[in-house]
């Protein structure tokens, strides 16, 4: 799908006030798509989508929340008059050692990374199907990797994984491509992190960005089905 195809077409992208989800919003925007982001927090959505520009629109939405995720796809559709591409970004973390996991901490991270990213897919199903589509899943090299203290995350991140490999299976036959990318260390401020100058050598929200309109680029023939993503330069240890 080239640029000049994207005229008409729309975009919806959950966890987009800041971060990957806001370089890709940003991006698709700019590549004419018609964008919804949405955002546990008003001011901060809305601010972003103000930024974006391009008739952004900026909805409050938790992604636990399976009736509203299924209100807000609907107010997507009803605003653009369809539904096109569907970043599935919401993501929390919550680290600890297994015996100090709390189960409020464990039941944030799989309600928000494995079953809220079932909840929006799932309310976008009826509208991609009208036409055809891209599901984008943010998981992360986690989702391979295990590591002490990831308990939450490493299991959100591998079911995400098998959840989109299931998709691209249960959804190929209504020509609805799912890829699933996963990055390593991204300069975001996820898990209460601030980038500063220190993280010029990882990935940055951009470039998953650039990576979503390139395989937007690609064939309808061809499907990049799991994209790991990785520093080119990471500091010696």
């Amino acid at each position: 799908m080239t640029q000049s195809d994207s005229q008409g077409r729309s975009a919806f992208v959950t966890g987009a006030s800041k971060g990957i989800g806001f370089a890709v919003a940003r991006a698709l925007a700019g590549a004419g798509y018609a964008v919804t982001l949405t955002s546990r927090r008003q001011d901060e959505v809305e601010a972003a989508a103000g930024q974006i520009g391009h008739g952004a629109r900026g909805v409050v939405c938790d992604v636990r929340d399976p009736q509203a995720l299924q209100q807000a796809v609907d107010a997507h559709v009803e605003a653009f008059g369809g539904l096109d591409v569907l970043f599935v970004n919401a993501g929390v973390g919550n680290f600890a050692n297994i015996e100090d996991l709390t189960v409020e901490q464990w039941r944030e991270v799989i309600d928000t990374n494995l079953s809220g990213a079932f909840y929006t897919v799932k309310a976008a199903i009826p509208a991609l199907k009208r036409r055809g589509g891209y599901i984008f899943t943010l998981s992360s090299l986690a989702g391979r990797n295990p590591f002490a203290g990831g308990a939450a995350y490493n299991a959100s991140k591998f079911g995400l994984n098998g959840l989109s490999e299931v998709l691209t299976l249960d959804l190929r036959g209504h020509d609805i491509k799912v890829t699933q990318i996963m990055p390593g260390s991204v300069a975001t401020h996820f898990a209460g992190h601030t980038p500063t100058e220190a993280d010029a050598w990882k990935i940055q929200p951009e470039d998953i960005a650039q990576l979503t309109l390139d395989l937007l680029e690609m064939p309808a023939r061809t499907l990049p089905s799991r994209i790991e993503v990785r520093p080119s330069k990471p500091p010696k240890r």
